[in-house]
């Protein structure tokens, strides 16, 4: 990063990526400041970490709106959804700063599909993990030598609108509903991976397979009673399954919707 002359602008979303990445940079150099986004897809927790990180650190912080759901193509959720929330993210850090904007991503990233990748190839950011060939596993043993301490086990968590299946619409209201229930049970379960997911025929929950077989009959009546509660007046049904975790399982990839493609490989 240091042959980078025009300063340095770091997208930190909150998960251990983008904080070890802005934490790397802060060290090295004094021209570098650090971009949140926050909207309804972002849980209010990451928003916290970025802001508690950034006055223990003293990052030069600037916490905006990307305005992603003013944009019909992001709300109408595409297979390319992420490409139009990327592009609203770094639209807005560029028209806030000329600096070199860097991402998160790693090579790990490399083997999904990650259509934010052609937005970030679009606004010319960069990606140092990738330049250097760090994988998450590296990039977890930075945050622990950058003394960032319990983070660095911090688990995957992607935005709240990844909980949605492809082609029903992302909804502010159901972006809280599923992150209130997943906050539920991330209290009573703090290692296990927990989703709530929002499918056409209803609502799943999905969890790791130790966490599912923890899950007794008791608890499961009382997440579908919640889960009613916050998910009746929303969705046509409010049906709730359980099942055990897929990373991606809400992505619909044969689906095409009003804005999908665009001439954008995804």
């Amino acid at each position: 990063m240091r042959s980078i002359e025009r300063g340095i602008a770091v997208a930190v979303s909150g998960g251990i990526d983008s904080l070890t990445l802005a934490t790397a940079a802060h060290a090295a150099r004094d021209d570098v400041e650090m971009f949140h986004a926050v909207s309804a897809a972002v849980p209010g927790d990451a928003t916290a970490r970025v802001e508690r990180l950034a006055a223990e650190r003293g990052w030069r912080l600037r916490v905006v709106a990307a305005g992603e759901f003013d944009d019909a193509d992001y709300v109408a959720n595409p297979t390319n959804r992420c490409f139009f929330c990327k592009t609203n993210l770094y639209g807005t850090i560029g028209r806030h700063t000329a600096a070199q904007m860097v991402s998160g991503a790693n090579t790990d990233d490399l083997g999904e599909y990650r259509p934010g990748l052609d937005a970030a190839r679009d606004r010319s950011v960069r990606h140092p993990y990738l330049e250097a060939g760090i994988d998450k596993r590296t990039v977890r043993a930075l945050a622990r030598s950058f003394g960032l301490g319990d983070l660095s086990e911090l688990p995957a968590a992607p935005c709240l609108s990844s909980r949605v299946e492809t082609g029903i619409a992302i909804r502010p209201e159901v972006l809280r509903a599923i992150h209130a229930v997943e906050r539920d049970l991330a209290g009573d379960f703090p290692r296990g991976t927990v989703r709530c997911r929002v499918r056409a025929a209803g609502v799943v929950i999905e969890l790791d397979p130790a966490t599912l077989d923890a899950l007794d009959p008791g608890r499961r009546a009382a997440l579908a009673t919640d889960v009613e509660r916050r998910f009746g007046a929303l969705l046509p049904s409010a049906a709730l399954t359980f099942s055990a975790y897929r990373n991606g399982s809400a992505f619909l990839q044969g689906f095409s919707a009003s804005g999908a493609g665009k001439g954008h490989s995804h």
